[in-house]
């Protein structure tokens, strides 16, 4: 018996030591899984039998455990499948989504402590997504991570676009660099915000691109972010291995768990063509199927909005200049004086609404309407706002009545000035106004440290706000745009109501100083692989001091480029972010907002760069006419396309809105041309992008 008994055991240990092998349906990616003479989990990753991340050591610290889920493991069971489906999302870049990989389940047992955990691997033909489970067992119920310690081992100094480690913001301009270089530019790669904490010289967040040498690109990120914190990734410079770092809550603890439960999935895509990093659907696929039964009221939205004004200074969101404090039900607005600046009053919002109404808009965002904007943020204020109460000069019944008479939709805005407690206490009552005066979306803000005091945007408590808030809306047949929120990590897919995201440095920094001129050439590798931006575009009058003259910020971008962001910055979402009259100074090339679509039935990525150019063409959902956006770097450069996603056999009249010759972003922004002709299959282009600056095309069947 005791002879049968060390067999046992020493096939155990022979089978935990034997590799584990995953391979991509196409063959391309090769991972391999053991565990070393520690029984730590090791993972590695090739590309076409080129290396991409070395060996790397997987597992969970837990707070107050001896043994925690690091090591002394032994693979007790090992399940492999294929699977391979399509399915069709709400809204989205394409129509139908193909989900097709190997998957790799191996299951772990720590018999000191008699209990067990699975990691999942899923190879698709871009790239790894990995998650630990944590299934119903006795031994492993409740929990708390101090730590996951989930290593990407680089073979090299890449070269990465990054943005500083950051419990609470991702408003940052990236930072081009060398892996080895990330500590000492780490300094200057911050930026003031109204709630921010780093934690080490050497972090950075994902969705995180990078570029080797031998010209690979490799992208790290999560997706299916739910009840767990958000990770950011902490470099060994020595070493150049990156391991995940948790947002801590309050307590500094990383997470409390209960099982069953399963972490977010760990993804690193890897192609050596940079355009099969943007059109990769791995984080989609990662995440659950739609929950969502009625999706009838979900519907991409194009829109103006008493916003970019405000941004810039020109008007203001508070009512009046007099009242230094203000309580919520007890101040009487009507008897301050009213400060003559204030944007959200009934009278303009009307002409928004016209404006909407002529152009073809579906919507208007007006910010500001409700009382408590005079102290809203920097006090720790609880009950900041109650989301139903409006200022006397603007009547909320008159407003609804107005845009139903001219079929336009309002959108609402909910800023909670970070106190995520007050916004829960008052939500049901503020999406049941929604519902009564017909707002089918709302835009929604944390700006600011959060509340409950300590804790954080990007911990396991707000995470799971920023959820329950999206599941509420659905109660409701509401869609949610949340800005200031933890970056999205594909749960659009689950929840077709989550429209949108800002949770980066978006249009609105171009009026406080400016973002650097290759930035939306960096955000589609980075922010937008996780799920779409909010990211407002659109600005025709680069030169803010022309609407307010202390603003000296100019938008580092040219108009053309403005044009292309409506096809390179995908989102159903889309914003005409500017003031009606500096679209109507440029009515040609306003044309452009007005015909692109905000659905899309294909999408076909032509060329692309991080930091330099991105070229893409997207054909609108229920149509066969085409859109293409260019939107280029610092260095000027000239862009050569085929037209041959066209349907052959057909003619389509293109009209370009292109940079003029003389173009560029700082010293002459509003330089473009508008040119037509008719265009086949078999049509190339030839166009020219100025610094900052791009093209944006239009391609309509002929009929």
């Amino acid at each position: 018996m005791k002879y049968t008994f060390a067999l046992i055991g020493m096939w155990l240990l022979s089978f935990s030591g034997l590799a584990q092998e995953l391979t991509s349906p196409n063959q391309d990616l090769k991972m391999k899984f053991s565990l070393n003479e520690n029984g730590t989990p090791v993972y590695q990753l090739t590309y076409k039998d080129q290396e991409v991340i070395k060996p790397s050591t997987l597992g969970l610290e837990l707070k107050n455990d001896d043994l925690s889920l690091m090591n002394s493991f032994e693979i007790v069971d090992t399940k492999t499948s294929t699977f391979d489906e399509t399915w069709e999302p709400v809204w989205g870049e394409q129509s139908e989504i193909r989900n097709h990989y190997n998957e790799l389940a191996v299951t772990l047992n720590q018999s000191e402590k008699d209990r067990h955990i699975i990691i999942r691997f899923r190879m698709f033909n871009e790239g790894l997504g990995f998650r630990y489970e944590f299934p119903e067992q006795k031994n492993l119920v409740y929990f708390v991570i101090k730590e996951e310690h989930t290593q990407f081992a680089m073979t090299g100094d890449h070269t990465a676009f990054w943005i500083p480690g950051d419990y609470d913001t991702q408003e940052y301009d990236y930072t081009t660099s060398k892996l080895s270089e990330i500590s000492s530019e780490f300094d200057g790669a911050l930026s003031k915000n109204e709630s921010q904490e780093q934690f080490s010289k050497s972090a950075v967040q994902t969705s995180l691109m990078m570029k080797s040498e031998d010209g690979l690109y490799i992208n790290l990120h999560e997706a299916a972010l739910k009840e767990y914190s958000l990770m950011n990734l902490n470099l060994d410079e020595e070493n150049l291995i990156f391991e995940s770092w948790l947002t801590p809550d309050a307590l500094g603890n990383k997470g409390f768990l209960q099982a069953p439960t399963t972490s977010p999935w760990r993804t690193v895509m890897v192609s050596d063509d940079a355009t099969d990093i943007l059109a990769s659907n791995i984080t989609l696929n990662l995440n659950e199927p739609n929950v969502i039964e009625d999706t009838s009221y979900i519907k991409p939205i194009k829109y103006v909005g008493v916003w970019w004004e405000m941004i810039t200074g020109k008007s203001a969101w508070n009512y009046t200049d007099d009242l230094p404090s203000v309580k919520i039900g007890e101040t009487d607005f009507t008897k301050a004086k009213p400060n003559g600046r204030h944007a959200a009053n009934t009278e303009h919002v009307k002409e928004y609404i016209d404006f909407a109404s002529e152009h073809g808009f579906d919507g208007v965002l007006v910010e500001g309407w409700n009382q408590g904007w005079e102290d809203w943020y920097g006090h720790s204020k609880d009950f900041v706002f109650d989301f139903v109460t409006p200022y006397p000069d603007f009547d909320v019944e008159e407003i609804h009545d107005y845009a139903a008479s001219k079929n336009v939709k309002m959108i609402m805005h909910h800023e909670t000035s970070g106190a995520i407690r007050n916004y829960e206490r008052h939500m049901d009552t503020a999406y049941a106004f929604m519902n009564k005066y017909d707002y089918p979306a709302v835009k929604s803000g944390y700006v600011g440290n959060i509340i409950p005091r300590g804790e954080h945007h990007y911990g396991q408590w707000a995470i799971n706000h920023f959820l329950y808030a999206v599941q509420k809306a659905a109660d409701y047949n509401i869609m949610v745009n949340a800005h200031e929120a933890v970056r999205p990590t594909g749960l659009r897919r689950t929840y077709p109501n989550l429209i949108g995201n800002e949770s980066a440095r978006g249009t609105e920094f171009q009026a406080f100083g400016g973002n650097k001129p290759n930035h939306v050439t960096i955000l589609p590798f980075t922010r937008l692989i996780g799920g779409p931006m909010d990211y407002t575009p659109g600005i025709f009058e680069m030169d803010i001091s022309k609407l307010n003259p202390g603003n000296n910020s100019h938008v580092n971008s040219t108009l053309a480029n403005q044009l292309a962001l409506y096809v390179t910055m995908y989102s159903p979402l889309q914003m005409a972010a500017d003031l009606p009259e500096n679209y109507m100074r440029f009515p040609d090339a306003f044309q452009f907002i007005k015909d692109v679509a905000v659905d899309w039935e294909e999408s076909e990525y032509l060329e692309a760069e991080p930091g330099q150019y991105i070229t893409v063409a997207r054909k609108a959902k229920g149509t066969n006419n085409w859109f293409v956006g260019n939107v280029n770097g610092v260095t000027p450069r000239t862009t050569k396309i085929k037209l041959d996603f066209l349907e052959k056999g057909k003619k389509y009249t293109a009209t370009i809105y292109a940079d003029a010759e003389d173009a560029h972003y700082k010293t002459n922004p509003q330089a473009y041309k508008i040119t037509t002709k008719t265009v086949t299959s078999r049509t190339k282009l030839k166009l020219d992008s100025a610094p900052a600056g791009g093209f944006a095309i239009s391609i309509i069947e002929k009929k």
